[in-house]
């Protein structure tokens, strides 16, 4: 069993690991743009060889697991390489544009896209840990394009490394995925950015900060590259999102201004049944 992981980030790191956990015979061969992160990833034994882009002719499984403004343009050179059995899977949190640009490509029908939803703030090799997607969902996207023996192979690796399967249309996923995870990567690192220029003039600032504005701030240790890159791909669902949840810190700084603390009190408490929502997810 011969995987190829191009992109030896959090994402591409983790998958290493497990997918070696859950199949000790595979054969780990990783690529990267940064020479750096490959002799990481081998130092640390992410990865047991490096690798070229010739590797991916005679391999098993190609792993897409670059920044997304790239994915589109690297995936149909790959499928161009690959043989007629190979499995081709991106980790892409966008899906319509890269779906797009390989819909009409010979062998659409050995690529499978997909969206681990899982990660941390941190990136790298040293970022990747063993189980990060066990109990975690893995939307697919388009299912119905890629051929039915290696939709099963897919999904039979996917859950042999503990991921749950959703499947779900990209446009779908993309509208979604932007409330959900995009968003609060911006207020993340929006509310970040507010408090940094608002300790230039409080120094004490910090040492009033406790665990609450810890771990709403938390995202914004993430990798400005790699997110930059979604924001990018997603902007329109992005945009959407983000004058919703404008208009709502709006209409929260109004009743506050107003002192309408009853009405205040409302939208919190309405908004409190969140915690029912994510029950058994957080």
């Amino acid at each position: 069993m011969k995987v190829v992981i191009i992109g030896l980030g959090l994402i591409g790191g983790s998958l290493a690991l497990d997918i070696k956990n859950a199949f000790p015979e595979a054969r780990i061969i990783g690529i990267d743009a940064s020479e750096k992160h490959v002799e990481e990833a081998l130092l640390l034994g992410v990865i047991g060889h490096a690798g070229t882009m010739e590797d991916v002719k005679q391999a098993d499984w190609v792993i897409l697991a670059i920044p997304v403004n790239y994915i589109a343009d690297v995936l149909p050179q790959l499928l161009d390489s690959i043989n007629d059995d190979a499995v081709v899977f991106d980790a892409g949190s966008t899906k319509a544009a890269i779906c797009k640009a390989v819909e009409n490509h010979p062998r659409r029908r050995n690529f499978i896209a997909t969206h681990p939803i899982a990660g941390t703030e941190f990136s790298g090799p040293s970022a990747a840990i063993h189980g990060l997607f066990d109990g975690k969902t893995n939307i697919i996207c388009e299912v119905e394009k890629t051929a039915f023996k290696l939709q099963e192979k897919a999904v039979a690796l996917f859950k042999a490394i503990g991921m749950r399967i959703r499947y779900m249309d990209a446009v779908s996923h993309d509208m979604h995925i932007a409330y959900v995870s995009h968003l609060s990567h911006i207020s993340s690192f929006m509310l970040g950015k507010t408090v940094i220029e608002k300790e230039k003039d409080e120094r004490d600032i910090f040492d009033m900060a406790g665990s609450g504005f810890a771990s709403t701030v938390r995202l914004a240790k993430s990798s400005p590259t790699t997110w930059a890159s979604i924001f990018k791909e997603n902007k329109e669902n992005v945009s959407q999102a983000l004058q919703q949840y404008i208009a709502n810190l709006q209409n929260f700084q109004q009743l506050l201004e107003k002192e309408n603390f009853e009405a205040l009190h409302a939208e919190m408490e309405d908004t409190n049944r969140i915690k029912d929502i994510l029950n058994g997810i957080m």
